[in-house]
């Protein structure tokens, strides 16, 4: 076989499967959050990768997800969402029982360093699964000395009740308190923050927490420190920024519409700074992870 027709990388990792609704509850500003048994997806499932999920079979589109959680024991996995239109408008009215056609997993995820374990992983908004789900895959790496923390940022309410945290965070803001329930039981710490005065978050935007936290190292651990993101473009923008600010490497997970979400159609293709000069990247397949400053470079 000629290396013109050798088979991508990606093919032969994507499931199509038929997945069963376990559950399905809704929380604060119309998000959801969807349980679904689909143990091929669940197994090879890593922080960072998606699901293509057809919402109703009267929509031909389909809707990607990011991953929030997945057990590959029990063949499940979970997605966080928010309604913002027709498709998934429909999702939010599929009940446990039902069958949901879905493609996964899908992309390129999170790859962290050993050498820097200060992993500090910065979630808005939908950008908040991968990092719960990186968080949960840390907890169970015991190869390294992991140490991360999770920030997180939204302008609506949580998808979650929040508290206050029983970890101690020394770098964070004092009165930044609240935490993501589930994080604080697997020992994970984690902040919040938003400009909407929920009680116990930072006032402001999760990259000035992040930079708050950051300032507040000492020289030997920002050595340690490594960023991770995903959210909104210009909060995407915004930890690039802080990366080159502090000299820490970051990867970030683009959001994106997508069409088939397997390659074929380039439709979500972003630039990409490569060693080789300025290349078109697909987000689906070639991301959705992608280096921070190949995405977002600084201003020539």
């Amino acid at each position: 076989m000629s290396a013109a027709a050798a088979p991508r990388a990606h093919r032969g990792t994507i499931h199509l499967e038929q997945g069963l609704i376990l559950q399905h509850s809704a929380a604060a500003a119309h998000q959801h959050i969807l349980r679904i048994s689909a143990p091929r997806t669940a197994r090879a499932a890593s922080p960072g990768s998606f699901v293509h999920l057809r919402c109703d079979a009267a929509l031909p589109m389909r809707r990607p997800l990011s991953i929030m959680r997945a057990e590959p024991a029990a063949g499940w996995i979970e997605v966080l969402y928010k309604v913002v239109g027709a498709g998934t408008a429909a999702l939010s009215r599929r009940r446990a029982g039902e069958t949901l056609n879905l493609l996964g997993p899908i992309g390129h995820g999170f790859e962290p360093d050993p050498a820097r374990p200060r992993l500090i992983a910065i979630g808005g908004g939908v950008g908040i699964p991968p990092m719960v789900f990186l968080a949960e895959r840390l907890t169970t790496d015991h190869r390294t000395n992991w140490q991360p923390l999770i920030l997180m940022g939204s302008e609506i309410p949580f998808p979650f009740r929040t508290r206050p945290s029983r970890i101690l965070v020394p770098a964070a803001p004092a009165g930044a308190i609240a935490c993501m329930p589930l994080l604080d039981e697997w020992g994970v710490p984690s902040r919040l923050a938003s400009n909407a005065d929920y009680p116990g978050c930072f006032h402001g935007h999760v990259t000035e927490l992040a930079r708050r936290v950051i300032a507040a190292l000492s020289a030997t651990e920002c050595a340690e420190v490594a960023l991770c993101a995903c959210g909104p473009t210009p909060m995407l923008a915004a930890t690039a920024a802080l990366a080159r600010e502090f000299a820490l490497p970051c990867q970030v997970s683009l959001e994106e519409y997508m069409a088939c979400a397997v390659g074929g159609c380039a439709g979500c293709a972003v630039e990409v700074r490569t060693a080789a000069g300025r290349a078109m990247k697909r987000v689906c397949v070639d991301g959705p992870v992608f280096e921070a400053q190949a995405v977002f470079p600084p201003a020539t």
